[in-house]
């Protein structure tokens, strides 16, 4: 069991967090994602160097069955092969590369996330090239019907929009039921991500848990 009692998602303040500190063991990281919170610290939002957990409201989902392809992105889908689970530890090195603009992945959350995925929780997707190698990528945490994505990468054009694609493809194929992207960007946006409601999205994550995980990631 979880060592912390999380506020409820409903109290937290007008930029979505509600509240710090805790930890990022296993069943902290998991009863939080439960409870329709994910963790970020609080400096990336405010002047602070704290452990924030956040439930923004509007919260940013990708209706599985409102994917956005267009042509050229299908013609990228064609160039890369999509592997999942192969170098997780790569596509969160990748994701925390401190040379990325706006990068808030620490190296506790980096280790903490790395336990997730020995423990079979969290996983990623992953865009290859047959020459380049690994271009591109994302990772996230799979609970019951829910994908929690945390974060995205490319060293190619497209190559992190291939790896959603694949992954929306396989969730909602598999049987899944909300595709969690937490902020809506114009990236995602492009791809058919919309937000919705606190109190909407808190059902949404009621029914998903409701439901097995689909047999898309080895894991618990």
């Amino acid at each position: 069991m979880a060592a912390w009692d999380f506020p409820p998602a409903e109290t937290a303040d007008d930029d979505g967090l509600v509240g710090v500190g805790a930890d990022l063991e296993p069943d902290t990281l998991l009863a939080a994602y439960r409870a329709g919170l994910f963790p970020m610290p609080v400096s990336t939002r405010r002047r602070h160097d704290l452990l924030g957990w956040w439930s923004p409201d509007p919260r940013a989902v990708l209706p599985l069955d409102g994917l956005r392809v267009s042509r050229s992105l299908r013609r990228s889908c064609r160039r890369f092969e999509i592997r999942l689970d192969t170098a997780f530890e790569e596509v969160i090195d990748a994701c925390a590369d401190p040379a990325r603009e706006g990068t808030w992945i620490s190296p506790d959350i980096s280790r903490a996330y790395l336990r997730l995925h020995r423990l079979g929780w969290a996983h990623s997707v992953e865009a290859w090239d047959p020459d380049a190698g690994l271009v591109g990528g994302l990772y996230g945490v799979a609970i019951g019907g829910l994908f929690a994505g945390e974060s995205m990468f490319h060293r190619a054009t497209d190559a992190s929009k291939v790896a959603l694609v694949g992954l929306v493809e396989r969730w909602r194929n598999g049987g899944g039921h909300l595709l969690d992207v937490q902020w809506t960007t114009p990236h995602l946006v492009s791809l058919g991500a919309v937000d919705v409601e606190r109190a909407h999205y808190l059902e949404l994550l009621a029914d998903a848990l409701r439901h097995p995980r689909p047999g898309v990631f080895t894991g618990p």
